[in-house]
């Protein structure tokens, strides 16, 4: 099946526009099948696809859809972020606050030009926590000697549920290393997106953390922004504090130094995060046989 031009977008890069994570963007195509949509992640060279669908849907949302190699995902933050970026490229204007629908929810998105790229922002919504069950603390199948002191595991739904894993320092996470097969099976068995594995923020500092899910196709994700976005609802949860606004570093041991950016506030429904990154459009464009690309 040919696509029209697949845009690349380094998604979540750091304040500097140094890396993020290559995102393709490109305009659905209703006639196509999700397996057709699962072929572009390859063909593309990067681990996630969006899709813009055409029109609105009747709550007024731009319809988004995001696969991998190996499937379609209920959401994506980083891919929220390109999506949201590609779309103010194609206008001439400074700001697009606009609505996306993704995964049956619609939310609301700002994008902005700046200096460095575009920021964009989106409302994650709601986002439920609850601590592991026995047999689930077991599920991360990590190998680390170095456990957070006095954090433990949380499970974190925005929807797709992923455990997060505190450990002591940046150290520790560096030395960090996955059974894949056993994360995998373990995903599989608890409906887990995968498991987050974080160095809180402290103080002016940012926080850092990697991100493992091989049950998605992703052995590790150079920037998760749900994730973040969990954080920032699991640290408001355990502090007791009004609202929290956090930076988490992300895509080191891969050679793309990431950011992300989130905040969360407690509400009559429960705690809502907003989670935000800086994006930078390539000028190259995959063309459907090959990838053409100018940094």
């Amino acid at each position: 099946m040919s696509w029209p031009d697949v845009t690349v977008v380094d998604a979540c890069v750091r304040r500097d526009g140094r890396g993020g994570s290559p995102t393709a963007v490109t305009d659905d195509d209703p006639a196509a099948t999700d397996a057709d949509r699962r072929a572009v992640a390859a063909a593309a060279g990067t681990s996630h696809v969006v899709f813009l669908g055409p029109g609105r849907t009747p709550d007024g949302g731009w319809p988004v859809r995001f696969f991998t190699a190996t499937g379609e995902l209920s959401g994506c933050g980083h891919g929220t972020v390109a999506a949201q970026a590609v779309r103010l490229t194609r206008t001439a204007r400074g700001e697009l606050n606009d609505r996306q629908h993704t995964g049956g929810r619609t939310f609301e998105t700002a994008a902005i030009r700046r200096p460095a790229g575009i920021e964009v922002w989106f409302d994650q919504g709601l986002v439920a926590l609850r601590h592991p069950a026995p047999d689930e603390r077991a599920a991360p199948g990590l190998t680390a000697d170095d456990p957070h002191p006095t954090d433990a595991p949380r499970i974190a739904a925005p929807g797709a549920p992923r455990m997060l894993v505190p450990v002591r320092d940046r150290s520790a996470l560096l030395r960090v290393r996955p059974h894949l097969g056993r994360r995998t099976a373990a995903c599989q068995r608890y409906g887990l997106l995968g498991c987050f594995v974080y160095v809180p923020p402290v103080g002016d500092r940012p926080g850092a953390a990697r991100m493992f899910a091989p049950a998605i196709g992703v052995d590790e994700d150079v920037a998760n922004a749900n994730s973040t976005g969990c954080l920032a609802a699991h640290l408001l949860d355990t502090t007791g504090a009004r609202t929290v606004a956090i930076e988490v570093e992300q895509g080191d041991t891969l050679g793309r130094p990431a950011s992300v950016l989130a905040s969360a506030r407690r509400g009559p429904a429960g705690i809502t995060t907003r989670v935000g990154g800086l994006a930078v459009v390539r000028d190259g464009h995959w063309d459907g046989d090959r990838t053409v690309l100018d940094a």
